[in-house]
């Protein structure tokens, strides 16, 4: 049985919201969903050269995601109540899941994003649930086809 969410569930769940509306993590987001289309991770390091603001931007959206996703994995947050509002979290990992194996591979680090993954994989199942189409179609949208 599915633990029900809890009043500090909902305010972990705002400051996490509250954490997205900083300056650099606005500014990052909106770059990473405006521009981050790199198909490898040589295209990555093109698009974000080391010691770039672009590169910054990249670490950060990801590393902001893969915490939120370990508050989820490891039990801290009730991962049915952020799926009601965390969409952003699967637009990021459907524009960057094709890089991970590579990126896991280059750096020798079989585990690196695995709570992200879970998590996007458990948000498609969720979102399949109630609307078996609806994966396919967010999916289609955000890489654009």
């Amino acid at each position: 049985m599915e633990a029900h969410a809890t009043y500090d569930d909902v305010n972990l769940i705002l400051r996490l919201f509250e954490l997205r509306r900083e300056q650099k993590l606005r500014a990052a987001r909106d770059w990473f969903s405006k521009s981050f289309k790199a198909s490898s991770l040589d295209e990555l390091a093109t698009l974000c050269p080391l010691g770039s603001q672009e590169n910054a931007y990249f670490r950060m959206v990801i590393s902001y995601w893969e915490m939120v996703a370990s508050f989820i994995t490891s039990g801290v947050l009730n991962q049915e109540l952020f799926f009601q509002s965390g969409g952003e979290i699967l637009f990021v990992w459907e524009r960057f899941k094709h890089l991970v194996p590579e990126t896991r591979e280059r750096y020798k680090n079989p585990a690196l994003y695995r709570n992200l993954e879970a998590v996007a994989n458990a948000f498609v199942q969720w979102m399949s649930k109630s609307a078996p189409e609806a994966y396919a179609t967010f999916s289609a949208r955000v890489r654009g086809s």
